[in-house]
């Protein structure tokens, strides 16, 4: 008998991956596209591939007990006559009542405004939850115009228009029917228990001169007190944030890839869009070339995590951050302690993609009353203090580090890169060079 040779191992695979050839037997069977909720999970160049460069004898560090290094920031000061103050740079990105729990609104005011910022109403118009325990309240006006009214609009400290998120620019949102209740529907004008999908753009313009003609629409309205932001998705960041301001933008949000949303199809999450890293670079450079940088401020989103995160946007141009996710799992949302419950759901704590279907066991983004009354609203508010306070610390922390007596003092200068594609992204130097690609250089 001859002996045969040993079989290799078998290979997978690195494109028919197993998620890959899962997802294409679910494309087969059901004939439908994949939803859920959540922000990209594909790996791209984010903050952590930058580094600070700290202060040593070129660079004179703060004394972090004795030397000052302040945080607040004001927004809207280019036309408002009533700018926002924030005493740090992180805001609570707009989240909807539907996409939420009233508790979890009403979870997200109280513990920005114990903070010192503010929090955004998100599509679906205002809830007294949230206005109630808001000190500083963002109105989100979006395509779908569900619950918005002039009055709602004068009762925010500021409006902020929609024209895209980082999960799906140029894409609209949706809502399946089973978070659809008596109460979302009414602010809404929808069918109770009917799926909804929002509309991508807005019914009333279509380019950058109808935009400057809603931005004077919503100053009348509100008597020139407000300021006016417009968000956009990270697509054409340079451009984008140039017409914002010709249209007369106050701020402009600028949500990058990593960004979650509510529900959406998986192939938009994961294939459209630039990552939060690649976006803010070039609006930076857009305020620059307009004469405007921090005159019309820049807040970016999509994938902020940490006092480090808030840092690094910062020193690349931004004025503050927001964040939507991380506040979320701050509250409680994908905690490990629900496992059993979340593997009934067919998922896991920290996969979120179970955002959609409102069945969350946290009681977050669910509209399920038994479900929404497992979150305690003063409780959750007090971790959301705790997080927000956190954070600022660590970016007064490394700003002190690099001997910046205010947070917006940190520069391009203070960091590198350690990958070719996140200095090319940042625009700074890669470690230990002076190359920054796409510059030319060493």
């Amino acid at each position: 008998m001859t002996d045969q040779p040993p079989r290799t191992q078998p290979r997978l695979s690195a494109t028919f991956t197993n998620d890959v050839n899962s997802e294409i037997r679910r494309a087969a069977a059901t004939g439908i596209y994949d939803i859920r909720g959540g922000g990209a999970k594909r790996r791209v160049p984010h903050f952590d591939d930058l580094l600070f460069l700290g202060a040593s004898i070129s660079r004179y560090p703060l004394e972090g007990y004795r030397e000052r290094c302040d945080t607040a920031v004001t927004l809207g000061t280019r036309f408002a006559k009533k700018p926002i103050r924030l005493d740090i740079p992180i805001t609570i990105a707009g989240m909807s009542f539907g996409a939420l729990s009233g508790q979890a609104k009403e979870a997200l005011g109280r513990g920005a405004t114990m903070a010192g910022t503010s929090t955004t109403t998100g599509d679906g118009g205002m809830t007294e939850e949230e206005r109630g325990h808001s000190k500083l309240l963002v109105y989100q006006y979006l395509p779908s115009r569900y619950g918005m009214n002039p009055d709602d609009l004068r009762r925010a400290d500021a409006i902020e228009i929609v024209v895209g998120q980082g999960a799906k620019p140029g894409g609209g949102g949706m809502l399946l029917g089973q978070k659809i209740t008596e109460r979302v529907a009414g602010m809404r004008d929808l069918p109770v228990g009917i799926d909804q999908r929002s509309a991508c753009r807005h019914p009333d313009w279509t380019g950058p001169d109808d935009l400057e003609i809603k931005i004077l629409e919503l100053r009348e309205i509100t008597g020139w007190e407000k300021p006016i932001y417009v968000k956009v998705g990270g697509a054409r960041p340079y451009y984008d944030t140039a017409l914002s301001v010709k249209a007369g933008a106050d701020v402009i949000v600028l949500d990058g890839m990593q960004g979650g949303t509510a529900a959406t199809q998986d192939v938009f999450i994961e294939n459209v869009g630039l990552p939060t890293l690649a976006c803010i670079r070039p609006a930076v450079q857009a305020l620059q070339d307009l004469g405007m940088h921090r005159k019309v401020q820049l807040v970016v989103s999509g994938g902020i995590r940490s006092g480090a995160d808030v840092a690094k946007a910062l020193a690349l141009g931004a004025d503050a951050v927001s964040i939507g996710t991380a506040a979320l799992v701050a509250l409680g949302d994908n905690d490990p302690r629900w496992e059993a419950e979340y593997n009934a759901l067919g998922s896991t704590a920290g996969a979120y993609d179970d955002w959609h279907e409102g069945r969350d066991p946290a009681g977050i983004t669910t509209q399920d009353p038994a479900l929404a009354s497992r979150l305690d609203p003063v409780e959750a508010a007090r971790r959301l203090r705790n997080y927000l306070a956190v954070m600022t610390l660590e970016c007064q922390t490394i700003a002190r580090a690099c001997g910046k007596s205010h947070v917006h003092n940190l520069e391009p200068e203070d960091l590198c890169a350690l990958t070719i594609e996140a200095a090319a992204m940042a625009g700074v130097p890669l470690a230990g060079t002076d190359w920054i690609p796409g510059r030319g250089g060493y």
